[in-house]
């Protein structure tokens, strides 16, 4: 058959009369088997620009075009992706280089194109030039240098279906375990930043041994780590202890020289500079011994009771056995054992001067324990006879004048002082705002700020008052507004209409009930820059809020110098919105020339020049005249 006659039957198979006579049926056609196979094979040479890659070879043949292409269309990225279901599945969840700003958006062919032969490899990229970053994951430090395929290895990848996967670079975890060995051997946290950098693994330049429950000080700075943290072979490998050692006490790394006779509060005398270095009395706890310090006793250095110049072994237990009340084991006896070994019956420890009389009284067996200030009063005070004859003390007022002059009496009967105060002075009080909130009058907003003086004291010369001070805002606070505002805006001065406790300048007062709504700019101002004439610091007091014009020109200034007055009014609001000067409402095929070709394309001020008037200069609106000659030459 000739060449003539196969491009005839070609042609006629891609003219639609062909496929209309395939529809009648291919009886009409008695062609040789040996041609068909021939025309089959140049029909797809005709179709098919070429041999696909080696990744989709298995879709050669005209009756699989359609897994990759829509009739009629290019090739659609979504038939890309319901063969490569995992980089679907993270382009979903807007993960790695495919939903990078470089990628994203993007045909799948314009990067991945086939048909270009069998070994063409459709996954091309500068690997030196490859901006990382796009994936998702920055390299920094040492992962700049390493090659690619260092990383992107089966071995890393976790997700048995990924693995499967030649030459693939999905799959990998942006955790440094995933990749790098455990050193620790999972006894620290995994995360490694807050230690290592990418830059070298040792030493840890991000560790803070400050941020740790052990902060360095002291020699503890200088020492070398392997000192406290001990280098071992564990599970067969190389392993240096970091976390479980432990710290609560310095006998955990140091010998105790002292053979445990003082305990293990080393840091009550010693500290991290050096051992010889001793803080003495100031910190070690001596009531942790048999012989707790009291008084004077707080005083006195220990190199006057105890011998330091003995050996660590032996120093402080020279002292050992003595009872507190044993005085005499120290102290020379004055009074040469006439009147017993008890001092404490008549002295105490802060003096040997300060002598008991009746200081020994347990007065908490009174049934009256002495607190707070009671316990500085002398005794006469209370007992002005004999200290057996009977005193009333069931409430504060047996003793004590009620300063409130009953102000707090329910039905006739005192409250008891203790309810507010407490023995350690009047001043002060008990008295909660939850207590507040309890009364007529709850605390709210800038009231609970308030110190109760200010309401209850507010004449320092006077005494405190706590009823009847009022419970209307009129009855502490001036009304700035009277004779400002319509009375119809806050009824009887309630001037909760408006304003909150939390401040004068917060306010609720809806303006739609005036007749000028707040739209646009105006719904952001504060009352003071309309009501106040523009200056928001105008004293309150010379505020305006009635009979004023809603008129745009009434607060705004007519730049174009009346040239759009109606009436003897300029409307604004007929060019202009709220929101902006911008003339969003203006329609120049309303005005008597309509922007019509070239005309609706010309900048505003080609037309419309800045002429003088009344001194200014104005931008001339209202053209008297526009022909073509008055603009055109």
């Amino acid at each position: 058959m000739s060449s003539n006659t196969i491009r005839k039957y070609i042609s006629r198979f891609r003219a639609p009369s062909f496929f209309a006579m395939v529809k009648q049926g291919f009886t009409r056609f008695a062609f040789l088997p040996g041609f068909l196979i021939f025309l089959a094979t140049a029909i797809n040479a005709q179709i098919s620009p070429g041999d696909l890659s080696k990744a989709h070879s298995a879709l050669e043949g005209i009756s699989n075009c359609t897994k990759c292409h829509v009739l009629g269309e290019k090739v659609s990225n979504d038939k890309c992706l319901d063969c490569h279901k995992i980089l679907k599945n993270r382009i979903k969840q807007n993960k790695g280089y495919h939903v990078s700003k470089e990628v994203k958006g993007k045909e799948c062919a314009s990067c991945h194109s086939d048909h270009h032969g069998l070994k063409f490899d459709m996954v091309r990229f500068d690997e030196k030039n490859f901006n990382h970053q796009l994936t998702g994951y920055n390299l920094t430090g040492a992962h700049k240098k390493i090659d690619c395929r260092e990383c992107h290895k089966s071995d890393f990848i976790s997700n048995s279906e990924i693995k499967k996967l030649k030459n693939t670079f999905l799959g990998l975890d942006q955790k440094c375990a995933s990749c790098h060995e455990d050193y620790h051997q999972k006894t620290l946290s995994n995360n490694c930043a807050s230690c290592h950098n990418t830059d070298v693994f040792s030493p840890a330049a991000n560790f803070n041994h400050d941020k740790t429950k052990f902060a360095l000080a002291g020699k503890h700075k200088t020492i070398d780590c392997k000192a406290c943290h001990k280098e071992e072979t564990r599970n067969g490998k190389k392993f240096q202890q970091f976390a479980g050692i432990a710290f609560n006490s310095c006998a955990n790394c140091h010998d105790d020289p002292h053979k445990n006779k003082l305990g293990n509060y080393c840091s009550e005398c010693h500290t991290e500079q050096a051992f010889d270095i001793f803080k003495g009395m100031n910190k070690f706890n001596h009531n942790r011994t048999k012989f707790p310090l009291k008084g004077k006793h707080k005083q006195v250095d220990c190199a006057q009771c105890h011998n330091l110049n003995v050996s660590p072994q032996l120093v402080f237990q020279d002292r050992l056995g003595i009872a507190t009340t044993n005085c005499a084991a120290c102290h020379q006896d004055v009074h040469d054992n006439k009147f017993g070994n008890n001092c404490a019956e008549c002295h105490n420890e802060n003096s040997f001067h300060n002598t008991k009389v009746k200081q020994d009284f347990d007065h908490d067996k009174t049934g009256f324990a002495l607190e707070g200030k009671h316990e500085v009063v002398d005794c006469k005070k209370c007992h002005k006879s004999s200290f057996t004859d009977p005193l009333p003390h069931n409430t504060c007022a047996s003793c004590h004048t009620d300063y409130h002059d009953n102000q707090f009496a329910v039905n006739g009967k005192k409250t008891d002082c203790a309810q507010c105060h407490t023995e350690d002075g009047f001043l002060g009080s008990l008295f909660t705002t939850d207590q507040h909130n309890k009364t007529k009058f709850p605390l709210q907003g800038a009231h609970q700020a308030t110190p109760c003086f200010a309401c209850h004291k507010p004449d320092a010369a006077k005494k405190w008052t706590f009823r009847n001070i009022g419970e209307r805002c009129v009855d502490c606070h001036e009304d700035v507004h009277q004779g400002t505002i319509s009375a119809k805006y806050y009824p009887n001065q309630s001037c909760e209409n408006c304003h909150v406790s939390d401040n004068w300048q917060a306010n609720r007062f809806d303006h739609n009930q005036t007749n000028f709504k707040l739209l646009g700019e105006h719904a952001k101002q504060s009352c003071m820059a309309c009501h106040g004439r523009g200056d928001i610091s105008h004293d309150i007091r010379q505020a305006i809020f009635i009979d004023l014009s809603s008129t745009c020109n009434n607060c705004h200034s007519d730049i174009h110098h009346r040239q759009f007055e109606q009436a003897g009014i300029t409307d604004c609001a007929r060019c202009h919105g709220f929101d902006n000067w911008q003339p969003v409402h203006f329609d120049h095929d309303q005005t008597a020339f309509k922007l019509e070709g070239k005309h609706a394309n010309v900048a505003c001020e080609k037309c419309h020049k800045s002429i003088e008037k009344d001194g200014q200069l104005v931008v001339q609106y209202k053209l008297e005249r526009f022909a073509c000659v008055d603009c055109h030459q």
